[in-house]
């Protein structure tokens, strides 16, 4: 029996891993996340409310529940909000991190954290796990200080970094640009989406299971979790239209610079995922796949 503690339940991320890890008989769950549990399923798991900027409530949980894994999904990913909100982007993305690097080097828990593309400046993708790293933006500056931080610690750890998670839970605090996409062009609202960028969207079901697979096998190292497809996010927009039948010419397509974001985005970057394949048994979807499973689960939602 693997005792797996889990930060970020509430999220996107956090319930579909608790929706997969509920269904295990091999492994005890403990869920935490900031306030009340947000999660539709209540039995079958522990939730524990937790504010991670508390380094002693951080540290009595860990005493007192002694997971044998901690998998870290957690962080302030609005990429805008990094820029504006440094020390607090730090406090939550490099501080926790930290801290949480030390315990497991302390306790001997393997610790699986999530990370991003954005630590690429966008200018050679795809990207291997030992691609140089030259994040453009503070968010992308924030999570390579993690990374840092864990393989400086000597935690037994894995370094999971994915790009552009789409799906959907009932308890949704944000969009993602397939839900975006798709309600807009239903509410015939037109929008506007860049040409200029090039990410390989990633089922957000894909990376619960590739979390998962490096807990129980605590694989260790740098892994590369992605959709299988790398393609223009105007692209991303358009292939949404075709598979919910929708009008595609509510699409405009725009560069980067006129959206006036405050943080720069990589232009390309996209994953080679060939040692997630190998070693954790990685079997991504295709975009018409993921958007199958999501509509699936729009119907069972009555969304």
């Amino acid at each position: 029996m693997t005792h797996i503690l889990l930060t970020g339940s509430n999220g996107l991320l956090g319930q579909k891993i608790v929706n997969k890890l509920v269904e295990r008989p091999d492994v005890q769950l403990t869920a935490t996340s900031r306030g009340a549990n947000r999660h539709p399923i209540l039995n079958g798991y522990t939730y524990h409310s937790l504010d991670l900027l508390d380094q002693e409530a951080v540290a009595h949980a860990l005493e007192s529940f002694a997971p044998d894994v901690v998998i870290h999904t957690a962080a302030m990913t609005q990429v805008d909000a990094c820029e504006d909100e440094k020390e607090t982007c730090d406090a939550i993305n490099v501080g926790v991190v930290e801290q949480l690097a030390e315990l497991s080097a302390q306790r001997e828990f393997h610790l699986v954290h999530i990370s991003t593309d954005f630590i690429f400046d966008g200018a050679a993708g795809p990207y291997s796990e030992e691609a140089e790293t030259n994040p453009l933006n503070y968010y992308g500056h924030s999570k390579l200080k993690a990374e840092n931080a864990i393989l400086e610690s000597g935690a037994s750890a894995a370094i999971l970094r994915t790009i552009l998670l789409y799906g959907i839970t009932p308890a949704m605090s944000r969009s993602n640009i397939v839900l975006w996409v798709k309600k807009s062009l239903e509410a015939q609202k037109p929008i506007r989406v860049v040409h200029d960028q090039e990410r390989s969207p990633t089922l957000v079901e894909d990376l619960a299971d590739a979390s998962i697979e490096a807990a129980v096998r605590k694989a260790k190292g740098i892994y590369h979790i992605s959709g299988p497809e790398a393609m223009r996010v105007v692209d991303i927009a358009y292939r949404v239209a075709e598979f919910w039948k929708l009008d595609k010419s509510l699409i405009s397509e725009i560069d980067s610079a006129s959206l006036g974001q405050k943080a720069k985005r990589p232009p390309i970057t996209g994953f080679i995922i060939d040692k997630a394949r190998r070693e954790l048994d990685y079997k991504p979807k295709k975009l018409e796949e993921g958007l199958a499973v999501l509509d699936s689960q729009l119907k069972a939602l009555s969304i």
